[in-house]
């Protein structure tokens, strides 16, 4: 294949799932309203199955609903049939994944989840087939053809499930209002759920905390600098009151003046009105202050009190950035 006819093969696919997308608007209908309100009434898990591919999409959505507060538990199909059907509690519901809805897995489990008395919730992409039939509540996911050029290998019908199981998932979510915070309780691993839930108050203690008086010359600011190796100072009173900051920028520009460095003190030198930010702050609003300001570091302030430093790179070691 030439590139040019890679991009077109590419851009078609593309295409045909745009439009299996597009499609599912006419399938968020009133079986759908009743599939939420009935999971979300649900006093125990959504147990969701499926077989080959389906099975994938099952497992998928089953993370994106525990993620986002629906609790969720998956169950492949051909292990149902032989003893892991004992997963399904009492209380659960059951939502079963196909595409034919016409699967042997599928048919075999229908009899046994209707005899336990399970609420069932067919999503399968045949409104004429078994599963959309006998399940309580059918959601349509139908496609009119696979993005394949054989119109044989799943691709637009997996897509369409995938959507209709967000869709699921996340109408769950906005109607139990299920916060950021909610979300950074269940995320705690990783860059996302350091976003969510590291704060300044984290960060912050583990710096040196630079500090002198507004009568300090040039010689203690330089030292304290130095010392505490975040590239600034702050200016206090003796009540630990901010009145500046002294940066690395501002002794460059003291010394342009030519002033009299043995004189010259810490609030001839200071910027008054330093950018600050709460050691409450997520550590995420502290990246955004950085990066709108364009510094490498930030005074922390506990209320109206100078606390210490945050620097860039704490949040690159915590992989913020």
């Amino acid at each position: 294949m030439t590139t040019g006819s890679i991009k077109t093969s590419a851009l078609r696919i593309i295409t045909k799932e745009a439009a299996a997308i597009a499609g599912l608007e006419v399938f968020i209908n009133d079986q759908f309203v009743e599939a939420v309100e009935a999971i979300a009434a649900c006093k125990g898990r959504l147990v969701i199955s499926g077989v080959g591919k389906s099975a994938i999409i099952a497992q998928k959505i089953t993370a994106t609903l525990n993620s986002t507060g629906t609790p969720a538990a998956f169950m492949h199909a051909g292990d149902a049939i032989h003893g892991d059907l004992g997963m399904v509690g009492e209380y659960d519901m059951v939502m079963l994944i196909s595409k034919s809805g016409e699967s042997p897995e599928i048919k075999m489990l229908l009899p046994l989840l209707s005899r336990g008395g399970n609420t069932l919730i067919g999503m399968v992409g045949n409104d004429q087939s078994l599963l959309a039939k006998k399940a309580d509540i059918f959601l349509n996911t139908s496609v009119p053809e696979e993005a394949c050029t054989h119109n044989l290998a799943p691709t637009s019908s997996t897509t369409a499930q995938m959507v209709m199981g967000d869709a699921l998932a996340i109408t769950l979510m906005e109607m139990r209002g299920f916060s950021a915070d909610d979300f950074a309780r269940v995320h705690p691993g990783g860059t996302l759920g350091k976003k969510l839930y590291l704060r300044v108050s984290d960060l912050y203690l583990h710096n040196a905390k630079p500090q002198v008086g507004p009568d300090a010359l040039l010689k203690e600011v330089i030292m304290e600098m130095t010392s505490k190796r975040l590239g600034a100072t702050a200016v206090t009173d003796t009540k630990e009151k901010l009145l500046g900051i002294i940066t690395d920028g501002d002794l460059r520009r003291m010394l342009e003046k030519n002033a009299n460095t043995s004189i010259v003190t810490a609030k001839e030198i200071m910027s008054p009105k330093p950018t600050t930010v709460s050691k409450n702050a997520l550590a995420v609003e502290a990246l955004e202050l950085l990066r709108s300001k364009d510094i490498s570091q930030l005074l922390v302030m506990d209320e109206d009190q100078y606390a210490g430093f945050i620097h860039i790179h704490d949040l690159v070691r915590e992989g913020i950035i």
